[in-house]
């Protein structure tokens, strides 16, 4: 079974500089786990960002992904109060 992540977070700081940031850490992912993510941002909201990573089979292997990137990309210091929203959901 599958699993879908939705990374949410409101952004802080200088938005290019996190767009930077985030598509290296979409590379990474891709490149590491075989899961291609996309940015969207809302659409009331620029500076509320969402991460979507679809249909994960080795969920191990993308979340090792993922904590890498964001330590290598330091995403952490783009996100308001340091905090990014990782919400994981299975098909219904």
């Amino acid at each position: 079974m599958s699993t879908s992540y939705y990374i949410w977070y409101r952004v802080a700081g200088d938005p290019a500089a996190a767009r930077m940031a985030v598509d290296a850490l979409l590379r990474d992912v891709l490149a590491e786990a075989g899961v291609a993510g996309r940015l969207l941002v809302r659409r009331d909201d620029p500076r509320t960002w969402m991460e979507v990573f679809e249909n994960i089979t080795d969920v191990a292997r993308f979340e090792h992904a993922m904590a890498e990137g964001i330590r290598r990309h330091d995403l952490a210091r783009f996100a308001e109060k340091q905090v990014r929203h990782a919400e994981p959901f299975l098909p219904a």
